[in-house]
Parts: C-alpha cells; structure tokens; sequence
C-alpha cells in the first residue's frame, strides 16, 4: 500500500524544515512506498523554493488560502496514496512513523482510519501557566497533527469540512463522520508517534480569540447535537459551565493564574456567548 503524507504549511519554513529533514528517505525506515506533499498557504509561496532546492523528494503544491481545512483538503487532491497521513508543519515524526503506520494498516485491514500519539518536545514545560501543547497519549482524540485516513474513505466523507472558522473543530468532526459510519472508536497507534513543540501563549491573545473560538465552537454543538447528546439548549448550557466551571477549579489549584483569568473570562463571557450562538442556530437566524 502507499501512504501519501500531507502537510499544511502557513510561513513557517523554519519549522518546515525540521519536519521534512525527518521525513527523507534516508531516515524515515520504511525506506520507500511514500510520497510527501505540502500545500502552502502563504501568500509569497513561502516554501516553493525550498522544496525544489532542498527537498526534491516532495511536491509543493500552491494552498488555496481558505484556511487550515481547505488547505489539508488540497493536499489529498493531489495525493495518489491509498493513504493519507496528515502531520502538522511544526510536529517532528519518529523515524518509524511511516513504517509503523504502513504494519498497522497490513495487520489491520478491517479499519479505516487511525490517530497516532503526540507527545511535548518538553513535560516540564507544560506545566508552566499559558503553555500549550497538543497531547495525545491514549487516543480519542483524532487531532489533525497525525492521523492516517483511507483514501476512499476520505472522499466518502468529503474530507475536512470547510465551515470551520479557525483551526479546530475540524478534525473533530471528521472524527465523528468516521465513528458514525464504522460505528466504533478509531483505531489508536501508540507507536506511532510525533513530537510536538510547546508554545506560550498570552492573556490578551486568548480573550481576544473568544468570539471566533465561540462561533467556532458552536457550529461543531449544532452540527452535532445528537451525538454530542446536546438534545436541548438547557443541556447545553449545563454541560458547558460544568465544563469551563471545572477548568477553572483546576488550573486555581495548580497556581496558574494566567490561565486561570482567561478559563474565568471563558466561564462568564464564553459560555454566555456559547448559548447565544448557539440559540442563533437553533433559530435560524
């Protein structure tokens, strides 16, 4: 089988770098059988060059700037593997990230899809306030950073829906596209595995982003109430301060103060902000 590995890039050709330095033939040890295509985003064609003089073994393709979900879906357009496996620009694969996929897939052909884990390039670190950090260790998480869909499936499912209006969400939705229809958890593959930099992030950035993580947010509840099991704007609401209310307990007790503003920010601007876009749906409007 081949595996097509995608990867969104927005000028980051920095960190670009460091990924594809771990993808080349010479290190990854399945040794061949894979293609690896970036779909650029950034408006210069930021990693065209780079591709050309320094990865030759990859193709670039030019992202057609409508956002993280767009810019994946352009990827497997382009893709001819009977696999797709979607890495972050940022992330650092294992040397046996492919390999580990391509065994996994041959000793599971009942499955269609898979997330691998992503691990911190640094525990400490996130234990510090306003770190941030994908992580996953146990599965049921389906974050875009390392995934691996069948091909057919993909385009069965109409890829990453478009409608998201930032970075998240996505991938979620697309994980519940798959669930319903093989009607099971996807398959987690401990063993195959990224690594992910830790970043820090600020107070003001976050609030700021509390509208359009809001609006975000809520077209992922309406879209899916049933399987959210938000079957009322009254279970919504209870759900979502229990959430946030809990969060906030628990990043207090850690100390993080930081963070701690932005969740209390969260649990009396967000959550109310949640309910009213969310009834907005409900009502059509």
């Amino acid at each position: 089988m081949a595996l097509s590995v995608i990867i969104p890039t927005y000028n980051r050709n920095d960190l670009l770098i460091k990924c594809l330095d771990l993808l080349a033939p010479s290190v990854q040890t399945i040794g061949g059988g894979y293609e690896v295509i970036v779909t650029d985003d950034s408006k210069d064609n930021a990693a065209k060059n780079l591709i050309s003089e320094q990865y030759t073994w990859a193709k670039w393709v030019e992202g057609p700037h409508k956002g993280p979900a767009s810019n994946r879906n352009n990827g497997a357009k382009q893709a001819s593997g009977d696999w797709l496996v979607f890495i972050d620009d940022d992330v650092l694969p294992d040397k046996n990230l492919l390999q580990t996929y391509q065994d996994t897939i041959a000793q599971n052909p009942d499955e269609p899809a898979f997330e691998g884990a992503i691990l911190p390039d640094d525990w400490e670190l996130m234990k510090k306030d306003m770190s941030e950090c994908p992580i996953n260790t146990e599965g049921n998480c389906f974050w875009s950073a390392n995934i691996c869909v069948k091909a057919t499936l993909f385009k069965q499912i109409n890829g990453f829906n478009e409608n998201y209006l930032i970075a998240a969400q996505e991938d979620q939705q697309m994980r519940l596209d798959i669930e319903q229809l093989i009607k099971k958890d996807i398959f987690f593959v401990k063993d195959c595995i990224v690594i992910h930099p830790v970043r820090f992030t600020t107070v003001n950035k976050q609030l700021k982003k509390i509208p359009i993580a809001s609006k975000n947010f809520t077209l992922y509840a309406y879209k899916n109430q049933d399987k959210l099991h938000y079957d009322s704007l009254y279970r919504f609401t209870l759900k979502q301060y229990n959430f946030h209310l809990r969060n906030t307990l628990r990043l207090m007790a850690s100390g993080k103060l930081k963070s701690s503003i932005v969740s209390w920010a969260w649990l009396l601007y967000g959550v109310p902000l949640n309910i009213y876009n969310l009834s907005k749906l409900n009502s059509g409007k």
